[in-house]
């Protein structure tokens, strides 16, 4: 292999040659098949720009932005839609080594990090951007009343139990049937309501459901490609909960119809009894633990077990959520259970995995940039993300605090809907707020479907996918509308691209500055590969948010809900060049991110729901994001599109996989 980075006239080009003759030299030797990997050439005249200015470098002219109130949004719009142009090779294995050297080089690493960013316009439409509009940097909103259709409103002193129960009434009656009328042959996820009933009627008891699922987790860990849903489960401690669970159960005295139910729980949100009894390993680190002890559960989780849930375990994650793929070279890589080659999605993947799988009716993520939509879309469940400041985030790793949200994926809508009751509610007092938002329910049981809703669609932006995706997805948005009587209003959403640089900046900033004084003791060797690249590229970034929030209001003006795809590509293959490093792929990164952004940065509620698939069986998503909190208005939507998307395709999960099979027939036996 060969690396060209062509300066020429200056001492440091000297330098720079003298690092890529020793790459060069180690790199043959192990691969002598000569090819280009990356090539940066920058000529005399752009060389000498480029060494002069601020700190020695030639300070790129940024972009400079009209006020928002001159922008026309309209479908006539003269804005224009600017794709991501993402100049990055993948790189895996012995190579991503070879970067992340450069890269934690202090002074080839400083140019090649000027170098990334510069070519991939982060300098332009961020760094160096000259904008009127004073920057947000924590997305709080004001709660307005939305004169919501269709809602009942909870009372903000009800216990989680007390709130599971009213979800539960707003479901539709049609949801009550026996667990016998399925067809016991072929695979079915169940539901929160199948188990709440099955466990009432004595079908079954929760101490055999727990015991079908540590044998299934345990066989799929064995498998010729594991599966690796989980970093850590204590079968014990599982079998404890489900005993005192199948107790209350014999006296008829459960908790909520949460009781029994398991729930899996990323790796990122603290969970008992992971920090006493064994090393917690957070964030999918292999070193976190150390510096961050855990001493008891999240504020989510403990409204989840408060409901009588089992909590099953960590599921594994794209180590820090550094990345969209899900692959983890400590703890293997998680697996998608619609095709085991293909990647699940990150960084919440192992709870988008175990969803799909069938083995948890739900699981919680984090979502930072689409990191709970992204796997939910690729393994083909429901993955919702709530307003910024809905859920309570105390004892969530804080890796990013002004974008990251505690999301929920669920085999169904009614399921999302049942474990967002157990967590929402008041915040901890400590927790940043405005004054508390109404908690709204939305009346799913309801004969009169909500009305006169618009989608805002942006046509450049949501064609920008491939074409199974953009096809599947028009076909659902039209199916929607049709029937319901709703319409799409055509739009123009600009700045896509600055903003899904302006969050990586600044997910970036926030995960280097959380993991500072970590970071300041830790021996490298312990982080992956891809893992170390990304904390070096983060740590050259500086936060800045910009002025998305006015042009979003603006578009919410004009209608309830903005429609895209989940993302722009289904669920790519796992090479195994990248299972002990991990990989950098920013191109199928960026396809993975690009409808994901204005949830995060924004703090805007959106949902994924699966609508289809694609050629080889891979689901496609669609998703919808709302106002500040209108989740029962997106709930209403993505209800709506669940009753009218296909069903019987979760039969292809258990193909690959007969522990997943034998654990779905069993609870159906």
């Amino acid at each position: 292999m060969t690396v060209f980075i062509l300066y020429n006239q200056c001492y440091l080009h000297k330098l720079i040659i003298k690092y890529i003759y020793w790459l060069n030299t180690v790199v043959f030797l192990f691969n002598p098949l000569p090819c280009c990997i990356l090539a940066l050439t920058i000529t005399t005249h752009h060389s000498r720009k480029f060494f002069s200015g601020k700190m020695g470098l030639f300070k790129a002219a940024g972009v400079v932005y009209k006020p928002v109130e001159e922008i026309d949004l309209g479908p006539d719009s003269n804005e224009f839609y600017l794709k991501a142009n993402v100049k990055a090779p993948r790189m895996a294995g012995f190579l991503v080594k070879i970067f992340a050297w450069f890269l934690e080089s202090r002074i080839i690493g400083t140019l090649l990090l000027y170098i990334l960013k510069r070519n991939n316009l982060i300098h332009k439409l961020v760094s160096n951007a000259t904008l009127e509009e004073a920057p947000m940097f924590v997305p709080l909103h004001p709660f307005v009343d939305l004169n919501e259709q269709e809602v009942e409103q909870i009372d903000s002193d009800a216990s989680p139990a007390e709130r599971v129960q009213r979800a539960m009434d707003c479901l539709p009656l049609t949801l009550e049937k026996s667990v016998d009328d399925s067809n016991s042959s072929s695979f079915r996820r169940w539901t929160i309501a199948d188990y709440s009933r099955a466990y009432s009627s004595g079908e079954i008891t929760p101490r055999k459901v727990a015991e079908q699922f540590i044998n299934a987790v345990h066989e799929s860990s064995r498998a010729a490609l594991p599966m690796s849903f989980f970093i850590n489960y204590d079968a014990e401690d599982i079998l404890k909960q489900a005993t005192e669970s199948t107790l209350r159960y014999e006296r008829g005295d459960p908790i909520s119809a949460l009781d029994g139910v398991p729930i899996a729980i990323k790796d990122e949100i603290d969970c008992s009894p992971y920090p006493t009894t064994v090393l917690v390993l957070l964030g999918g680190t292999k070193w976190l633990h150390k510096v961050r002890p855990c001493t008891g559960d999240a504020c989510c989780v403990m409204r989840l077990r408060s409901c009588g849930a089992i909590i099953v375990g960590k599921t594994n994650m794209h180590e820090l959520g550094a990345g969209t793929s899900g692959i983890n070279p400590h703890y293997g890589t998680t697996r998608n259970p619609y095709h085991p080659n293909k990647i699940a999605g990150g960084s919440s993947s192992g709870s988008a995995a175990v969803v799909s799988a069938g083995l948890c009716p739900a699981a919680l993520g984090v979502d930072g940039g689409g990191s709970v939509r992204m796997p939910a879309s690729l393994c083909g469940v429901i993955g919702f993300k709530p307003t910024f400041g809905r859920i309570p985030h105390t004892g969530v790793l804080p890796l990013n605090w002004t974008v990251g949200m505690v999301g929920i994926l669920a085999g169904t809508l009614e399921d999302a809907l049942i474990v967002y009751a157990a967590i929402s509610g008041q915040l901890p007092s400590h927790e940043p707020t405005i004054l508390p938002p109404k908690l709204l329910f939305p009346l799913l049981n309801s004969t009169n479907p909500i009305s006169e809703i618009k989608f805002a669609r942006y046509g450049e932006w949501f064609n920008d996918c491939s074409d199974e995706i953009r096809i599947c997805c028009s076909n659902a948005l039209h199916l929607l509308c049709e029937h319901y009587k709703w319409k799409t209003v055509e739009v123009t959403i600009p700045e896509i691209e600055s903003m899904r640089l302006a969050h990586y900046l600044t997910i970036g900033s926030e995960c280097t500055t959380s993991l500072s004084s970590a970071l300041e003791k830790l021996d490298f060797a312990e982080l992956g590969w891809d893992a170390r690249v990304a904390l070096r590229v983060y740590g050259a970034f500086n936060s800045k948010e910009n002025r998305q929030m006015q042009i979003h209001k603006n578009i919410f003006a004009k209608a309830d809900v903005i429609v895209a795809p989940t993302t722009g590509v289904t669920a790519y293959s796992i090479f195994d060049d990248a299972l002990k490093t991990g990989e950098l792929d920013y191109i199928n990164g960026a396809a993975l991110v690009r409808y994901q952004i204005s949830g995060n940065f924004l703090g805007l509620p959106a949902v994924t729901v699966p609508i289809g698939y694609d050629k080889e069986g891979l689901p496609i998503g669609l998703q919808f994001i709302g106002k500040p909190w209108s989740e029962p208005t997106l709930m209403h939507i993505a209800f709506a599109m669940q009753a009218r998307s296909p069903q019987e395709e979760a039969g292809r999960v258990i193909s690959h996989h007969d522990c997943i099979a034998s654990f779905s027939s069993s609870l159906i036996m």
